[in-house]
């Protein structure tokens, strides 16, 4: 692409691949002096009422003076952006600065005139918003502050996208022509604008593949066998609703079926629509089908074939090549690598994977990025499903194998409002982009629940994503304040889904525990305090218990206003009075449903019976007669585990409570208590608190001093001077540190500040490690002073290697630290934690996401292990902890303030019985960067 002559670079950073409104997706970029026969071709498709409506006037060409100066643009006051489709226009806008007169003008005018034409074939498609958040963005960075757009009042269309767009404007009326002027700086409404257009594209682009009204299968093999073969045959066992097609361009011309499906040796040889393609080639063949699928208007492609980002460098290259080769065409892609993807809709029935068998339909969500943790996942939930809990099966399964294009963050967008799925559960390699996870889980968990299991992997193969410098564990902490349930192994993903699946939230961690027999129930009961439930004694109901005596005890614990949730325990019992497997299922199931609201859970103690009556009970396991459930005879290698079943089911009420058992006390109660601590969250997140504003900061006086700071440099630790200046201006004090290269120096900055002081040791090694002896406290002359002093400069070494200081002593209390640092994908994490061993050695830190409300700064003082030495613990006087979380909320206000601001470490902070004293601070500076949160919408760059 050429270089535009004028001022600036060509800005390839303005590039970006964006979800439209209807799923499909468009290339966003700059328009440079080589778009001359582009943008001619993309005028001539336009109506003439379009065009009348961005000219004011008919317009029915352009000139060659219009189209030289549509392509030729500064990049700073003059900048023209295109959405693509197979590399063509599909729309522009552009922007041209003004000055107050309305004439073309330079920085400092900080306004602009904007103008959009978008072709009649693809409006509706929300292309202009998509551009305006661009063109917007782009502004903001060339100094641009306010958009003006003048446009006749019979557009209502584009009258509909500036006022749909959230920002601050003025709307007047003259001369014909509706004028527009709004604010580019992001409001509360912009950013929620932003977000709910972003889940809609996104959730319908997965959509789009999840539920297909036609499939092609491109690399079917004539035979039976082979990757392509056995894709169609799941597709066509399980009983899909649309239309099916094989693809290979071996087959011989005159074949035209395979096994009933039809044949072709191209997609462009189907006759009709195709909405997916899964595409089973060897990868050397994959462009070429993914040509004639863009080419006949395929909607998105499940790609299964290997030799990807998986098998090396060259794979890697291979594998971005076919995510642009894909966005080109419009078209979004689950895999390469990828074990396929199901939905067990009646409406769909589709089982366009690697999976021999539909798993049961129901309310789970289930996404795994590795395909053998995907079979994992969907055996488990098969033998649960009918002969373990009788708990809810599967409503869609994403197996996104290399996860190239299609990831966690688009599959939670389509299931926050899919009515088909109640739990989510995910298994997730690694993050490739906290920020926007932690923002979509957060939603997501508000309405229902998100489980996941999180490896310990480092970025996809192949991806260019900014990597976390956050540990593990700290990402993880910060998924659970977005009310995502954290567990470590698929056993306990699984345990957590089927438990949430169909049991009410507990209102609370009390805990009723029933049962016959007293040593399960003591099990039980300790499981729950390691968990921290408070458990309420056991009621053994002697292993002669009838079911009737488990129905009346079941009745009497869910009615008591005591208990939040009820745990019942079960053994096997010998004699002519012991009730049968399914009539202890019917008596426990039918008390649960006289008395709702609460989650009532089983152990059973090898009492396979009864797991599977409790299925029996209450199951969604299909009919024989529905498709699903059509048996095809399969090789060996390629069953899944199979269910040991009884009977089939009756199907239910709708209504029907479905009782979770468990083999094992720890594993049923560590599944209560995580539902336990979601719900906590899910009420807590009700009224999440406000962040406060205070009088006394000056956020423009802090930029004054950051912009002058970086005038210096690139990135810099500031010194003593300039840190106490800066967060001054937030109203954060730090107590004067003198300097002391002398032990004259010493006295003199003693007798200035006032004695009792403390003479500390600043030098790297020693800085903040008291344990050392690098600190000397209360000194309280000059005598004790020097000889301070000398102990230091003995112990180790010349004042210039020691960097003395000295400092008026502060009230004595507990020594603390404040953190925050800007992570390149997490975003700003505020943290705070005791100092010395507790942080350093054991790691006692908690975290939060910047900008911290009220109620998080209040739940982070809390949030530690050592919290206690802050509360009165063993009868010390409590500490100033609402001036700690002051200091907290006024850090986070700076960093959210001042994306130029990275890190911010305040150490030690002694918060006393009354107040708080910070004796240590540093700050680092660094440019922001030119895209961040606040920026447009953007797929994953590759």
């Amino acid at each position: 692409m050429q270089t535009s002559p004028d001022r600036h670079e060509y800005p390839a950073h303005w590039e970006a691949d964006v979800v439209l409104r209807d799923g499909g997706t468009a290339r966003i970029r700059p328009i440079t002096v080589d778009d001359a026969e582009r943008l001619v071709s993309f005028y001539e498709q336009v109506s003439d009422e379009s065009k009348y409506y961005r000219f004011f006037a008919p317009y029915p060409r352009l000139s060659a003076k219009d189209v030289h100066r549509f392509t030729h643009h500064d990049f700073v006051d003059r900048v023209g952006l295109a959405a693509t489709v197979g590399g063509e226009f599909i729309a522009t806008v552009r922007y041209d600065r003004i000055g107050t007169d309305g004439m073309p003008a330079s920085a400092p005018a900080d306004e602009a005139e904007v103008a959009f034409l978008v072709q009649d074939a693809h409006q509706g498609r929300g292309v202009a918003s998509a551009l305006l958040e661009h063109i917007g963005a782009v502004a903001r960075e060339r100094g641009i502050r306010r958009f003006a757009a003048e446009v006749l009042p019979a557009n209502t269309k584009m009258i509909k996208v500036f006022t749909d767009a959230g920002y601050t404007q003025k709307r007047s009326f003259e001369d014909g022509v509706v004028r527009l002027e709004f604010d580019l700086e992001p409001t509360d409404r912009s950013l929620a604008v932003q977000y709910a257009r972003e889940q809609r594209a996104e959730a319908r682009s997965v959509q789009r593949l999840l539920a297909p009204g036609s499939v092609a299968v491109v690399g079917t093999g004539r035979t039976p066998g082979g990757v392509g073969r056995s894709i169609l045959d799941n597709i066509r066992d399980a009983g899909f609703t649309g239309a099916l097609y094989a693809v290979n361009k071996a087959l011989p011309e005159d074949l035209k079926e395979l096994d009933g499906v039809p044949a072709h040796r191209s997609v462009r040889d189907i006759d009709g629509p195709v909405d997916l393609a899964v595409v089973a080639v060897p990868a050397e063949h994959v462009p070429e089908a993914v040509t004639e699928c863009g080419e006949h208007g395929v909607q998105g492609l499940v790609v299964v074939s290997a030799g990807y980002a998986e098998s090396g460098p060259e794979g890697r290259e291979r594998q971005r090549e076919l995510v642009r080769h894909a966005r080109t065409y419009g078209m979004r892609i689950i895999g390469p690598n990828a074990f396929g993807v199901i939905n067990t809709s009646p409406e769909v029935r589709l089982n366009a994977s690697l999976a021999p068998e539909m798993p049961r339909p129901g309310r789970i969500g289930l996404f795994a990025q590795s395909g053998a943790i995907g079979i994992a996942l969907l055996s488990r939930l098969q033998r649960r499903g009918s002969g373990v809990t009788g708990v809810t099966g599967v409503s869609t399964f994403v197996s996104s194998g290399n996860r190239a294009d299609v990831s966690g963050n688009d599959v939670i967008q389509y299931w926050y409002d899919d009515p088909d799925t109640d739990v989510v559960l995910m298994y997730l390699e690694s993050i490739g982009n906290p920020r926007k996870f932690t923002r979509l889980a957060r939603r997501t968990a508000a309405a229902k629940p998100l489980v996941v299991v999180q490896g310990a992997g480092s970025a996809p193969q192949g991806h260019a994503v900014r990597a976390t410098r956050l540990p593990h564990a700290t990402v993880s902490a910060l998924l659970r304040q977005a009310g995502v349930i954290r567990v470590d192994t698929i056993t306990e993903l699984v345990d957590a889904g089927l438990l949430l699946a169909r049991q009410p939230l507990p209102a609370g961690p009390r805990v009723a525990i029933l049962g016959n027999s007293e040593s399960l129930g003591l099990l039980t009961y300790d499981a729950c305090l390691s968990e921290g439930l408070r458990p309420l004694r056991p009621l053994d109901l002697t292993t002669g218990a009838s079911a009737q005596d488990f129905h009346a005890a079941l009745l009497r614990v869910l009615g008591d206003d005591a208990c939040d949730a009820v745990v019942a325990t079960a053994i096997p019992a010998i004699g002519e009075g012991s009730p049968g497997d399914a009539e202890l299922a019917e008596a426990l199931r039918s008390a649960a449903e006289a008395v709702p609201g609460k989650p009532v859970l089983v152990v059973h103690v090898e009492l396979g019976g009864l797991a599977e009556a409790l299925s029996a009970a209450a199951s969604t396991a299909p009919q024989p007669d529905t498709a699903a459930a059509v048996p095809r005879r399969l090789r060996p290698s390629q069953q899944l585990p199979a269910p040991v079943r009884a009977q089939e089911p009756a199907a239910p009420a709708a209504c029907s409570r479905l009782i979770p058992a468990y083999p094992a006390a720890e594993r049923a109660v560590r599944a209560l208590g995580e539902a336990v601590k979601y719900a906590q969250w899910r009420r807590d997140s009700a009224d999440p608190g406000k962040v406060p504003e205070y009088e006394d900061t000056d956020e423009k006086g802090a930029a004054r001093l950051i912009d002058g700071m970086l005038a210096r440099g690139q990135g810099l630790t500031l010194g003593t001077e300039e840190t106490c200046e800066l967060l001054g201006q937030y109203g954060i004090a730090v107590r004067k540190a003198v300097p002391a290269f002398t032990p004259d120096d010493a006295v003199r900055a003693a007798e200035a500040l006032g004695y009792p002081v403390a003479l500390k040791a600043t030098a790297p090694h020693l800085r903040h490690r008291a344990d050392l002896g690098g600190v000397r406290l209360d000194l309280a002359d000059e005598e004790q002073l020097r000889r301070a002093y000398a102990e230091l400069t003995g112990l180790f070494g010349k004042p210039e290697e020691l960097r003395p200081v000295v400092q008026a002593m502060a009230p004595r209390g507990v020594d603390t630290v404040v953190r925050a640092v800007i992570d390149p994908a997490a975003g700003a994490v505020l943290s705070f934690g005791l100092a010395g061993a507790a942080s350093q050695l054991l790691g006692d830190m908690a975290h939060r996401l910047v900008p911290v409300t009220d109620r998080e700064a209040a739940s982070l003082v809390r949030s530690i292990r050592t919290a206690p030495l802050l509360f009165g613990w063993r009868g010390s006087t409590p500490v100033d902890t609402p001036a700690l979380e002051e200091l907290l909320l006024r850090v986070s206000r700076l960093v959210d303030d001042h994306p130029e601001v990275v890190a911010v470490t305040l150490e030690p902070v002694v918060v006393a019985p009354r107040g708080l004293t910070v004796l240590g601070a540093s700050v680092r500076l660094a440019p922001p960067p030119a895209r961040d949160d606040l920026g447009p919408r953007t797929l994953p760059v590759y």
